[in-house]
């Protein structure tokens, strides 16, 4: 229970004593919005790095020369765990936002630093709403900023299986012509989600795969690019999971 207390007590700190912070980005994005998200990608990543170190987690982190640098990209991984923002929110090159559900909007201070880093509010109750937030998406790629989805919709809540991904959030790859890259989280659910409320020491292991690049894929898999991504991002963590914790 310390972790936890002190990861609480250390984000609730970050964020009031962030406020004067936030107001001298949001002057910043006036006369220049690209130094602003970067900077703020900065903060959050230093932040999130401080929940780590707090959590005890060591991080194994494998493929990050298969992201690519010339480009923005989408990342889809499988999703277990709060944490699995925290840890991978460090990992990327450039000012990444992540979709993420519509309560998240409402969240005090936290929101505005998700904003700042251009993430996305998906409201997955609302047809109409999701494809305006698809097409939002698309165009931050176009602009030059990477997103994060998780598309089984949910964090799973069953270790070593995986929810059907949802189809409609690769279109942000498809209609912006970026590459996406797969994400393979392993083991992110013991560091809290597995022992609720405790916050325990852990290794977890994420993997950035082979950038899947769209236009080299022929019309079948293009067609189930879900399916595609899906299969490899589960036959990794299996992979994974036999060399680092069988």
């Amino acid at each position: 229970m310390i972790r936890f207390i002190l990861i609480v007590f250390y984000l609730i700190l970050f964020l009031v004593l962030s406020l004067p912070v936030l107001f001298v980005e949001w002057i910043i994005g006036k006369f220049n919005p690209g130094l602003k998200a970067r900077s703020s990608m900065a903060l959050v990543s230093w932040g999130f790095r401080c929940i780590t170190v707090l959590a005890g987690t060591k991080v194994i982190v494998k493929g990050q020369e298969n992201i690519p640098t010339d480009t923005a990209v989408l990342y889809v991984g499988n999703h277990r765990s709060f944490f699995d923002i925290v840890l991978t929110c460090t990992l990327f090159p450039r000012v990444t936002g992540y979709v993420a559900k519509l309560e998240m909007k409402k969240a005090p201070i936290l929101s505005l630093w998700m904003k700042n880093i251009h993430c996305l509010f998906l409201d997955r109750g609302n047809i109409r709403e999701g494809l305006k937030t698809i097409l939002a998406g698309v165009e931050e790629v176009k602009n030059g900023y990477s997103l994060c989805i998780f598309p089984e919709g949910t964090r799973n809540k069953v270790n070593d299986t995986f929810l059907p991904f949802h189809e409609g959030s690769f279109k942000i790859a498809e209609k912006g012509g970026v590459p996406i890259v797969p994400l393979t989280l392993v083991n992110t659910a013991q560091a809290f989600e597995d022992h609720l409320p405790r916050v325990t020491k852990t290794t977890v292991v994420i993997d950035f795969g082979p950038p899947i690049r769209l236009e080299e894929l022929d019309k079948e898999t293009r067609r189930n690019l879900g399916r595609c991504v899906f299969d490899r991002i589960r036959d990794r963590y299996f992979a994974l999971k036999q060399e680092y914790f069988s």
